[in-house]
């Protein structure tokens, strides 16, 4: 009777530790982390080589963002900045280049753009790059959803980030139903963003 019962409590332990090491693996770090960079994964656009449209275009969502530049950074930047950010579901907004005009992501300034994308379910991650030799740092980066104009989604960084890196914060829970093996990040929306400066 005993040896039945033990295979049994062996496996409730061994369910419960692999349990307890998904969890502590699934929390996520309040500072910004580089992600795995795999270019092949970029957004491509919805049309197809024969100029047709793959399927019907989804609903496209307008969401603010806010970028507070460090006073840390230098005063003026030449570096390309590119952003992704998105919810759990995998719903991700993607915009390829930000600012490029003149006093953008300036020391102690603040930069507002408008960045249309897939509509989502409340942002919990995102990443920032940047490519160039400037070194700009961002102290903050605020999203404002459609849905929730009043409650922005703030990502801390302060530090310069690290040249041609994604990097950035992922405080999204894993679905019940999603893999425990899927926990690398690359940009990987449908269409690339609209973006407008304000």
């Amino acid at each position: 009777m005993a040896c039945t019962s033990r295979p049994a409590t062996r496996r409730v332990l061994l369910l419960a530790l692999v349990s307890c090491l998904s969890l502590f693996s699934a929390a996520s770090s309040f500072r910004p982390q580089p992600r795995p960079d795999d270019d092949s994964d970029l957004a491509q656009t919805t049309s197809s080589s024969s100029g047709g449209v793959v399927g019907p275009r989804p609903r496209t969502c307008w969401y603010t963002v806010r970028i507070k530049t460090s006073c840390a950074s230098p005063a003026h930047t030449s570096d390309a900045i590119s952003l992704a950010f998105g919810d759990v579901y995998k719903n991700e907004v993607y915009a390829a280049r930000l600012g490029g005009f003149a006093g953008a992501f300036d020391r102690c300034a603040t930069d507002t753009f408008k960045i249309g994308g897939p509509c989502g379910y409340g942002v919990c991650y995102l990443y920032l790059r940047r490519a160039g030799r400037s070194g700009w740092a961002p102290e903050w980066v605020r999203v404002y959803e459609p849905t929730a104009p009043d409650t922005p989604s703030t990502f801390r960084y302060g530090d310069p980030l690290p040249n041609n890196v994604w990097y950035g914060l992922n405080r999204c829970t894993r679905l019940v139903s999603e893999s425990s093996s899927s926990s690398s990040f690359s940009p990987s929306s449908a269409a690339t963003a609209a973006v407008q400066a304000m």
